[in-house]
C-alpha cells in the first residue's frame, strides 16, 4: 500500500549495504527497545539473560564499555551509572537496610562521607569510621549487624594505602562484605578481586575517560547473588548512562595504557623533586617511602598514577597556600582528575581531627600529560612566593 509521505518520515523502507565493518563501537541512542511480537514484552532489567527491554538498561554501546571494564577488572559483571558517586551510592542503596552498620575509613573521598552521613544513618543505617592503616585490628571494630566494610586504597588526598587483604580476612570472617573504591588504580594497578574484594567502583570519569569531558562510574562483583541485587536497585532509581559518554569512555581506554604510563612516570618525577624542596615537608606518594602504607603499595600494586599530594613547611599560612596555588600558570584549579590537563587543589583539615594534622598546609596535583620540565618550572616559581 502507498504511504503518504509524513508517515515515510517515521517508516521508511529505505535499505543500506550490510556489512559495514569499524574499529570504533558504534553510539547506540534509544529509549524505547521494539519488541519482535506482543508476547516477547518484558520490564526485566538484565538484559543479558533477556535480551534489550529498553533504554534505561543500557543500550549496545552501555553494554559494550561494561563488558570491557568488567573484562580488565576480571569480575563476573559490571554496570555502568551516570558518575562515580551514583556508583557509590548504588552499591550502598542495594546492599544495605535500616539497621546495618557500616565501615568506612576516615580517608573516604569527600562525597563518599557525604553520602554516610547525610541519606545513610537519616535511613537508619549505622556508620563507623576508622583508621585507614588499621588493617587486620579492623577486626575489633566490626559488630554482628556489619554489613560493608568500604576501603579506598590509596586515600582520597592523604594517599594512605590500606591493607586490603587483612581487612577482607577480617571482613569475610565476620560475614561482611568488601566495597573498594579502585579508581587510583584504573582498576587495573590493583587486582581487588585477588585481594579478597567483593564489590568494585571506579568513577570512569577520571583514568578511563581520560580527559576531562565526561561522568561515568562502573560497578563490578565477582557474585551473581550481588549482581542482581545491584541491578533490581538501579531499575528502581532509574540511573541511566548516557551512550554518547559510554563512547567517549571506549574510546578512551585505547590510550588508557600509554596515558597512565606517561602520567605515572612524570607524576613520581614530580614528587621526588618536591620532596627535596626546603618548602615542603612530606610528599605523599605511595611509591615513595614517606607515604603511609608504602610497604603495602609495593607488595600489592603493579603501578602508580598521576595523583598525589603534598604538605607545606609548618610555618606556611593559609594565605601563602593560596598565593602558591594561585600563582601556578599550567596546574588548572580545579576538581576530579585523571586528565591529560595537570589540575591542584589546596584542602584544610583544620577542622577533621580524625585526619592527619596537616591542617591548610595539603595540596593535591593531578599530573597531566605536559613536558616535565615546563611542570617542574611551574612549581619552582610558584614555591618561590614561600620565601
Amino acid at each position: 500500500m502507498p504511504k503518504h509521505w509524513k508517515t515515510k518520515l517515521i517508516h521508511s523502507d529505505v535499505a543500506v549495504p550490510e556489512g559495514y565493518r569499524s574499529l570504533t563501537t558504534p553510539t547506540y541512542r534509544g529509549s524505547t527497545t521494539v519488541f519482535p511480537d506482543a508476547s516477547a514484552v518484558t520490564d526485566a532489567w538484565d538484559q543479558y539473560e533477556t535480551g534489550y527491554t529498553y533504554g534505561l538498561y543500557g543500550t549496545p554501546t552501555t553494554l559494550e564499555l561494561a563488558g570491557r571494564i568488567c573484562e580488565l577488572e576480571e569480575g563476573y559483571r559490571t554496570i555502568i551509572t551516570p558518575g562515580g558517586q551514583c556508583a557509590i551510592s548504588l552499591i550502598d542503596l542495594a546492599l544495605l537496610k535500616t539497621g546495618d552498620h557500616i565501615l568506612v575509613p576516615e580517608s573516604i573521598y569527600g562525597p563518599n562521607r557525604k553520602l554516610a552521613n547525610d541519606l545513610l544513618r537519616r535511613f537508619g543505617a549505622q556508620v563507623t569510621y576508622y583508621q585507614p592503616t588499621i588493617g587486620r585490628d579492623i577486626g575489633g571494630l566490626i559488630q554482628p549487624n556489619t554489613r560493608l566494610v568500604w576501603c579506598e586504597s590509596p586515600g582520597s588526598i592523604t594517599m594512605e594505602v590500606q591493607d586490603v587483604p587483612a581487612i577482607a580476612h577480617a571482613a569475610h570472617s565476620a560475614g561482611a562484605l568488601v566495597v573498594m573504591d579502585n579508581t587510583w588504580s584504573a582498576g587495573v594497578y590493583f587486582d581487588a578481586f585477588a585481594h579478597g574484594v567483593d564489590v568494585t567502583m571506579q568513577a570512569l570519569t577520571k583514568y578511563v575517560g581520560g580527559h576531562s569531558d565526561l561522568l561515568l562510574g562502573s560497578v563490578t562483583v565477582k557474585d551473581k547473588a550481588i549482581y542482581r541485587q545491584l541491578g533490581a536497585t538501579l531499575q528502581i532509581l532509574g540511573c541511566a548512562a548516557s551512550p554518547d559518554d559510554c563512547s567517549l569512555a571506549l574510546r578512551g581506554m585505547k590510550t588508557l595504557a600509554v596515558r597512565l604510563e606517561a602520567m605515572g612516570s612524570s607524576a613520581l618525577t614530580i614528587a621526588r623533586w618536591l620532596a627535596l624542596q626546603p618548602e615542603v615537608e612530606l610528599v605523599l606518594h605511595p611509591a615513595l617511602q614517606s607515604c603511609p602504607g608504602h610497604e603495602i603499595w609495593k607488595r600489592d600494586f603493579t603501578g602508580s598514577a598521576g595523583v598525589f599530594a603534598f604538605v607545606l613547611r609548618k610555618d606556611v599560612n593559609k594565605e601563602q597556600v593560596l598565593a602558591f596555588v594561585n600563582s601556578l600558570r599550567l596546574f588548572k584549579i580545579g576538581y576530579s582528575w585523571g586528565g591529560v590537563t595537570s589540575l591542584v587543589v589546596a584542602y584544610d583539615f583544620t577542622h577533621y581531627k580524625a585526619r592527619p594534622d596537616y591542617r591548610h598546609r595539603i595540596i593535591r596535583l593531578n599530573i597531566g600529560l605536559e613536558a616535565i620540565d615546563d611542570l617542574l618550572s611551574d612549581l619552582q616559581d610558584a614555591l618561590r612566593t614561600l620565601q
